[in-house]
């Protein structure tokens, strides 16, 4: 696949020749007759690799050597001169040159020179894909032994060399994005990079540059241009993350790019095509979004090639104690904690306990457990409360410790010293549920507002009202 190369050399003959040379090779070439020039093109538009002349009127080549260093870390240069002596190449290797070749051009160098720094540079862009990715710690696999586990990582290893695109639903915290490193690790792009998109977590104003990239100046702060993730994902995967949570907006936008693989950069026009597999995962019910409105119906189906469904802990409570040995043995290796133990009494306790939280509930519980009794083995009497029929402890939140500990009690207790204005008893017990089910659910303002039926701004607002505090 050609790349894009920028030529910064005086000489238009010079341009002339690497043009055809380069476009004949299948790339893409930009070009400028000045340092200052080949500078500022940088800055509107970054390409994959440069050939730069040392011998320049104004600024220097070893000067834009320096500047590119600075701006555009990685980029690889190679350096031409028809004045080339051993000092120079030396010098310019040592700022960072990719390589050095001489005038006059031979056909052959350019061409092989120019397939090594484009693949270098690829090589860079899959390395800095790295950051958005999956945390490469996590496992590629389902561990356990129930039948929905092995049904699910069996179905997993049918659809993962194919190419078709999968939906990922499930609960909160049940492994959603493992399933996606497992197809990624069985596919055929397993050796091009999986970039993971959490929707939920990017504001809206700024998702469109983030999935798409943007050029220099197409809004504020936009200091250079950049690489969206569906460009960093070519070839590869790209895993949209509560793709639920993603406005009416960005959704027919995306769907658009969806079907054509083709987009253009905010602020851009230039058309940029790419080969990328769609996983999308969801703890939200789509159908119901359809209904109220919330999310579009030819998106679900452009998305829903082939679903797959997460169970969540509750049903299959055989793989609880595969997932507390695994979860012991990583962080051991990982930190170089002490390893714990369960005794008969303790793992029967956590098999019946409900795991709201689900898997990543477990794992947090865990490495509570190393915390408290590292080398130790944990009991039932060693429990929290919370797996003992005892109170949960409660986290300050209201406004200073004499608030919190008269608003500590069951509901009968709340029924015995309620005041007798009805709406203030009504106030109290609704601060009282809010505040247990926002602990119930690890947090997570978008399960909880499913699960009491609002609207996450209006449940924002009568939590910012009661000073429930939201970590």
């Amino acid at each position: 696949m050609g790349g894009r190369i920028l030529i910064i050399d005086d000489e238009e003959g010079i341009r002339f020749s690497l043009r055809g040379i380069l476009e004949d090779d299948g790339h893409e070439v930009a070009e400028a007759e000045s340092g200052e020039q080949g500078l500022e093109r940088l800055g509107a538009a970054t390409p994959d690799m440069v050939f730069l002349d040392i011998w320049l009127p104004g600024m220097d080549g070893l000067a834009v050597l320096d500047a590119i260093a600075r701006d555009h870390e990685g980029l690889p240069v190679i350096m031409i001169s028809g004045h080339g002596t051993i000092e120079t190449a030396v010098k310019a290797l040592k700022k960072g040159a990719f390589d050095f070749i001489e005038k006059p051009l031979s056909l052959e160098k350019v061409v092989v020179t120019a397939r090594n720094a484009l693949e270098f540079s690829r090589l860079r862009q899959e390395n800095l894909a790295l950051r958005t990715r999956i945390s490469s710690e996590q496992p590629v696999v389902l561990t356990g032994r129930s039948e929905a586990i092995v049904s699910l990582n069996d179905v997993i290893s049918r659809v993962a060399p194919t190419d078709a695109w999968v939906l990922i639903t499930g609960e909160n915290g049940t492994g959603k994005e493992i399933v996606a490193r497992s197809i990624h690790h069985q596919s055929s792009r397993r050796h091009k990079p999986l970039v993971a998109v959490n929707c939920a977590a990017i504001p809206e104003e700024l998702i469109e540059s983030e999935l798409f990239g943007h050029e220099k100046g197409a809004f504020t702060g936009a200091d250079k241009a950049q690489a969206g993730k569906f460009e960093l994902a070519d070839g590869g995967i790209l895993f949209l993350d509560e793709i639920g949570d993603m406005s009416l907006k960005t959704q027919a936008k995306i769907l658009r790019i969806l079907q054509e693989q083709s987009f253009e950069h905010v602020g851009g026009r230039k058309t940029i095509t790419v080969d990328v597999r769609v996983i999308a995962a969801t703890n939200k019910d789509l159908l119901r979004e359809i209904e109220a409105g919330a999310f579009r119906e030819d998106l679900y189906y452009r998305l829903k090639v082939f679903p797959l469904e997460v169970p969540p802990l509750r049903e299959r409570t055989e793989d609880i104690p595969l997932l507390i040995r695994d979860f012991i043995a990583t962080l051991v290796r990982q930190h170089g904690f002490k390893p714990i133990a369960f005794d008969d009494g303790a793992m029967e306790v956590l098999v019946a306990h409900p795991w709201p939280g689900n898997v990543r509930e477990l794992k947090n519980f865990v490495e509570r457990m190393f915390i408290l009794h590292a080398g130790g083995t944990v009991t039932r009497d060693r429990l929290p409360p919370e797996f003992s029929g005892g109170r949960q402890p409660r986290t300050p939140a209201r406004g200073g410790a004499e608030a919190n500990e008269a608003d500590r009690g069951s509901l009968d207790d709340l029924v015995a010293g309620a005041p007798t204005d009805l709406k203030q008893a009504r106030a109290e017990f609704e601060a009282r549920f809010l505040e247990a089910k926002l602990r119930d659910f690890d947090g997570n303002i978008t399960q909880l507002a499913k699960a009491v039926g609002l609207e996450r701004s209006s449940l924002y607002r009568k939590l910012k009202a009661y000073r429930i505090q939201i970590d």
